[in-house]
């Protein structure tokens, strides 16, 4: 039988905006839209089927978990960052940011790697030079709207 907002788990949930409501959660948080909520009708979730929907159905499933008062368990594999692929993000945001600066390729490698001093010849060849480069261009991709991937669990 389908709960009612009365019979739910609310007591870590915190107003966040006027008609939404976060549920604390030490895996990931949930938000939840109140807004259109009528307390005396059952709860459901609205799903679209894009090709996310696996991801929106595990994420719902942990969200009716967290308000049945269970544990919801981790967030869905796809909506997590690896340590190395957040460490990535981060190079790329301080990448682009030295780009927009008008930093060189090797001024940006000086602030992201630990390197040692290189002459111009060894430079040209240089592996960081090549992931910097990348980083620069992956991070200006993810800036024209690239980041949707990320949301996306992709």
């Amino acid at each position: 039988m389908a709960r009612r907002p009365e019979h739910l788990d609310l007591e870590h949930a915190t107003l966040h905006a006027q008609d939404a409501v976060v549920l604390a959660d030490d895996d990931g948080d949930h938000h939840l839209i109140v807004g259109a909520i009528n307390p005396a009708q059952p709860l459901a979730v609205l799903l679209p089927l894009d090709d996310s929907f696996h991801i929106r159905a595990e994420a719902a499933m942990r969200f009716q978990r967290r308000l049945f008062g269970r544990a919801a368990g981790p967030l869905p594999r796809a909506l997590t960052l690896t340590p190395r692929y957040r460490l990535r993000l981060v190079r790329m945001v301080r990448a682009l940011d030295g780009q927009s600066s008008g930093a060189t390729y090797r001024e940006i490698a000086g602030a992201l790697f630990d390197m040692p001093s290189q002459s111009a010849t060894e430079w040209k060849t240089s592996p960081i030079r090549a992931q910097t480069i990348r980083l620069v261009k992956d991070a200006q991709t993810m800036m024209r709207g690239g980041y949707l991937r990320l949301l996306a669990g992709r």
